[in-house]
């Protein structure tokens, strides 16, 4: 049970309900990284309950959203392992400027 009484929607969806700005869904956050500023998710998305026909319709879409990207978060299907990176074979270069000849 969470804070308010209600039962949790899960792992990585969040509720979120803000009168002031008229915002109501769930919003659900999968498969994290680092970076400069800190941990960051790879993949996040709101599903407002106006948009799902209500609260009970956005968190179906939330849930199935979850499962369809936890297994696309870094996992190959085949084996489930994670992918290795893939290091780039292009050489970086410089823009330069063209400019036409006369």
């Amino acid at each position: 049970m969470g804070k308010n009484g209600l039962r949790s929607p899960g792992p990585g969806i969040s509720r979120i309900d803000q009168d002031s700005t008229r915002t109501h869904g769930y919003f659900v956050r999968v498969g994290y990284r680092l970076t400069d500023k800190g941990w960051r998710p790879k993949f996040s998305a709101f599903f407002g309950d106006a948009t799902h026909k209500g609260a009970a319709g956005a968190l179906r879409a939330a849930k199935a959203w979850h499962k369809e990207m936890s297994g696309s978060a870094g996992k190959s299907k085949r084996n489930g392992k994670a992918k290795p990176k893939a290091k780039s074979t292009r050489k970086k270069t410089t823009a330069r400027r063209r400019t036409a000849r006369r």
